[in-house]
């Protein structure tokens, strides 16, 4: 249709057009579309370094909580971040997907990605650059992997590579596992291995002899309340932050003792 003929037209018609056009130039499928009705986060910028250690494959403690991550099935593939990514703990069993871009000597060829979980905090070093050595100064985003993990995506050579990561699912073998530490009139809980978001938001405990009472993110993935447990079976409410929530009956039999780790029933996709 040329212009002249478009000019001659009704409005209306011309309107109806003119929205045609339009939606055929904003109407292509999103590229973070992955199917089957799931949405997948955008790729973002960040950085990544390694932890050097004497066995890579090794990580223990860290801000979280996990303590062992090689029971806690973290291993390796687990990692420290900067602030703005830990957000006070509450990303703590987050996974992300990172891959290494934009370094032809230091990337690996093709840009393979890696999977971790959030299992430290990479604290702020203001007394150096934030381009050298500051690098989980605030606001940067970054990751400070094991070295094992990092070698699946870069040349262990590099001291920092620029990378990208998304957010993704956690995909977790068994069941939600609870840690029972503290004493009599304080219980404690680390949750660990949870599937889908990884990102604990909310937990409640029950005994035989109460009802559900919510428990407060002591830290990390560790959450508490102040209250006599000891000799009652003990059932666990976890939600987590898309707000989906699973509960475990009696994981814990009457006569749990602390430092005891029990498996309930996990997040379904």
């Amino acid at each position: 249709m040329g212009r002249e003929t478009l000019k001659k037209a009704p409005i209306l018609y011309r309107l109806i057009l003119l929205f045609f056009l339009l939606h055929l130039q904003t109407s292509p499928t999103s590229a973070g579309y992955r199917g089957g009705g799931e949405e997948e986060e955008e790729w973002k910028s960040a950085t990544a370094t390694f932890s050097k250690q004497t066995d890579p494959s090794i990580i223990t403690e860290g801000a979280c909580g996990f303590v062992d991550l090689h029971r806690t099935s973290y291993g390796k593939y687990s990692a420290g971040v900067s602030s703005i990514l830990f957000n006070r703990g509450s990303t703590c069993g987050a996974c992300f997907e990172l891959r290494c871009v934009d370094h032809i000597l230091w990337c690996l060829q093709g840009s393979p990605s890696v999977i971790l979980t959030a299992t430290d905090f990479c604290p702020p070093n203001y007394g150096l650059s934030a381009d050298y050595g500051g690098w989980c100064n605030f606001p940067r985003e970054h990751f400070e992997m094991s070295q094992a993990a990092f070698a699946q995506i870069a040349v262990t050579k590099a001291d920092i590579v620029p990378i990208q990561y998304r957010r993704v699912k956690c995909k977790r073998d068994g069941g939600l596992r609870f840690t029972v530490q503290g004493s009599s009139y304080f219980v404690q809980v680390l949750i660990s291995n949870v599937g889908l978001d990884g990102e604990v938001t909310a937990v409640k405990v029950k005994g035989s002899k109460t009802g559900w009472i919510p428990m407060g993110r002591n830290w990390g993935q560790n959450w508490h309340c102040n209250i006599n447990l000891v000799g009652q079976p003990l059932s666990f409410e976890v939600t987590i932050s898309s707000s989906k929530t699973v509960v475990s009956y009696n994981v814990a039999p009457p006569k749990w003792q602390f430092g005891q780790t029990f498996e309930g029933k996990q997040f379904q996709t």
